[in-house]
């Protein structure tokens, strides 16, 4: 676990922006909140390796939740600004991985 801007976040050798050992490029910045435990990974790896239950996706009508954390500047984005940022914090314009999108559906339903 590592604290990111005030923030717990679970894994697997977390960094100080959110980079694990799964995923730890340049632009691997970011955390999901899983809906589950309600806690902060890297990714789903992450959470598979260090949780003690089955790993949940966020339903397509929660878009509004606060699940994205940018390890940069440590803004929480909704769900929804967070599918809509072209890759990018809105915050701090730090550039999140853009294959990250791969994945959506291990995090979001819809």
């Amino acid at each position: 676990m590592q604290i990111v801007h005030g923030t717990e976040v679970h894994g697997v050798e977390v960094d100080a922006e959110t980079r694990c050992s799964h995923y730890d490029s340049e632009c691997d910045v970011i955390a999901i909140r899983l809906p589950c435990c309600d806690e902060y990974y890297p990714c789903f790896r992450c959470h598979d390796a260090v949780a003690d239950h089955a790993r949940e996706t966020w339903a397509e009508n929660r878009r509004d939740a606060e699940a994205v954390l940018c390890g940069v500047c440590g803004t929480e984005l909704t769900i929804a600004e967070y599918l809509e940022c072209d890759s990018k914090c809105p915050e701090c314009d730090a550039e999140f991985n853009p294959g990250c999108a791969n994945h959506y559906e291990l995090y979001f339903d819809g």
